[in-house]
């Protein structure tokens, strides 16, 4: 019998020219690409692709043979899919989305509005919470997709997509700390100022623990808080020097209300990341939303 699925991988690795971008492409693990195209060679009794420094090249007598036959056969199926999913795009149903409070506002609300207007019949969900309590939703089947702030743990429940968004964690202060803006301060020199860090056990605080531990510092804040929309208060009104990403903090920076301290060494970039369960389906809805972020 036919394998479709290891044809689709063949294609895939095929067109991207890299295992590593045909598994993202595909929503699986580089092994799991790999595996496939092993199998297939297998089956087919002839190597498929030379593997060079440049990445996955077809082989004269064998992928460049069995390429354009795929590639057809391939658009006849995906037309196929389109075919239905255009049946079942007004169809109802419920798409579960899990994130906490902070990435629903600034990554995720335009996107949520987007596919509102264009699938009004799909009820959409939001489950508001952390990220580890957004893993666990995803692996009792209680969410379809989750955004998380990485990096987190290894977790054989889940499996992460991609990323979606780099954040660039910074220190700000408000107008009172006027003094500083442009003076470079060395990040040790922070242990001087009050300090607003976000919870511990939080991605983000033990990300700047981490950090401050790799600069032979450890930080103590004076205040810890549980939201950047509090702190971005705090420190607007001189409560001390706070550090969160610049990504959630664009619009006080541009009026002023808070000032970027040019901090030395910098904070290394983290990101967004968008995760499913390990062994979930990819419905209509599930997979149109997705989309939304390739466009």
């Amino acid at each position: 019998m036919v394998n479709l699925e290891l044809y689709r991988v063949f294609y895939t690795v095929a067109h991207c020219g890299s295992l590593t971008k045909a598994a993202e492409e595909l929503y699986i693990s580089q092994p799991a690409v790999s595996q496939a195209v092993k199998q297939l060679e297998n089956q087919l009794g002839t190597p498929l692709f030379n593997r060079t420094h440049r990445g996955m090249e077809l082989t004269a007598q064998g992928g460049e043979l069995i390429f354009g036959d795929v590639e057809r056969a391939l658009k006849l199926l995906a037309g196929v899919e389109d075919r239905l999913s255009e049946l079942r795009s007004s169809a109802t149903g419920t798409l579960r989305i899990g994130a906490s409070e902070t990435i629903f506002e600034y990554i995720l609300s335009d996107k949520i509005v987007e596919y509102h207007k264009l699938y009004p019949q799909v009820r959409i969900e939001l489950i508001t919470d952390v990220s580890p309590r957004i893993i666990e939703q995803l692996k009792s089947d209680k969410c379809d997709i989750g955004f998380l702030n990485l990096p987190i743990e290894e977790d054989e429940g889940i499996r992460l997509a991609r990323s979606i968004m780099l954040l660039n964690d910074i220190f700000v202060a408000g107008k009172g700390y006027e003094q500083l803006k442009g003076k470079e301060i060395a990040f040790r020199d922070l242990q001087n100022y009050p300090l607003l860090l976000l919870q511990p056990h939080t991605v983000a605080r033990t990300q700047v623990d981490r950090f401050a531990e790799s600069q032979g510092v450890r930080l103590l804040p004076a205040i810890e808080v549980d939201s950047w929309d509090l702190m971005k208060r705090l420190v607007t009104n001189g409560m001390g020097v706070g550090c969160l990403p610049r990504e959630y903090a664009l619009r006080r920076l541009a009026s002023g209300e808070l000032i970027e301290l040019n901090v030395r060494p910098a904070m290394p970039a983290r990101s967004v990341g968008m995760a499913l369960p390990k062994n979930s389906n990819m419905p209509f809805s599930l997979r149109a939303f997705i989309k939304l972020f390739s466009l």
